[in-house]
């Protein structure tokens, strides 16, 4: 459970709507149901115009990672690729073939594959790349549909504030009911902004975020490959592996990286 972003959007409602009632506004003033059917059906429709239907479903499964993600775990993955430089060094390459059922990540596993099936460095690093490049292109594109979102919302909220003043022009002889539809019209346009601005853009850079640490990670795994198929010795391998986690902080006295024979 990521408690920043439920926090932080916890945070911005009761803000919001603490304001409001302190002014002397209630909750009630600005729930009305029609104006978040016109703001959410309007905008999902434009994005679903804009972006294939894979990269939509894609997005929205995607805003699990915003509340639930647990984050990758570089050091566990750090202290697996170690261990096996250190195996690595006392057993050869092809020693690590009885370790690949073990490797939970698929890149990690692709990757250590090629290496025990004899495969140049430079090869491996090659078509380990062009999925990474490949997959990152796809992942980049997931942010782009709520930050797309984030830009049509205010739109239709302004088109579902204009519909409701449409109704209000019907009902000019009655200066009470001008007020009160006037009042109703404009909530359109908060739920706009509000879901841009609370909901959408935000997302969109925790995606991007995400996003990138796990591209960090898979560059750690395919470097620590590379290194191990180039002889390097286990601790100058975990020294450079380390550089790539954002949460980076050297290993304990006492508690020194194992370096074989």
């Amino acid at each position: 459970m990521d408690i920043a972003s439920i926090g932080g959007i916890a945070l911005a409602l009761i803000g919001i709507l603490a304001g409001m009632m302190v002014e002397g506004g209630s909750i009630a003033q600005i729930t009305q149901p029609t104006a978040a059917m016109i703001v959410i059906g309007g905008t999902l429709g434009a994005v679903m115009l804009q972006f294939p239907m894979n990269i939509f479903l894609a997005a929205i499964k995607a805003v699990v990672k915003v509340f639930l993600h647990k984050g990758s775990n570089g050091e566990a993955t750090l202290a697996q690729i170690v261990a096996f430089a250190n195996k690595a060094r006392r057993s050869g390459i092809v020693s690590l073939d009885a370790d690949l059922s073990t490797v939970s990540d698929p890149f990690l596993r692709q990757a250590l594959m090629l290496a025990v099936d004899g495969t140049e460095p430079a090869e491996v690093r090659k078509i380990m790349q062009l999925e990474l490049d490949n997959k990152s292109e796809i992942e980049e594109k997931i942010p782009a549909v709520f930050e797309a979102a984030g830009g049509y919302s205010p739109t239709v909220g302004i088109i579902g504030a204009v519909l409701g003043l449409i109704q209000v022009m019907k009902n000019l002889s009655n200066i009470d009911e001008v007020g009160r539809g006037i009042a109703v019209a404009f909530v359109a346009t908060i739920y706009g902004v509000a879901m841009a601005n609370l909901i959408c853009l935000p997302a969109a850079g925790k995606l991007k975020f995400r996003h990138r640490e796990e591209q960090m990670i898979k560059e750690m795994m395919l470097e620590g490959v590379i290194s191990i198929l180039e002889g390097m010795n286990p601790r100058m391998i975990e020294t450079k592996l380390r550089t790539y986690l954002f949460d980076s902080h050297p290993p304990k006295p006492g508690k020194a990286t194992e370096v074989g024979a």
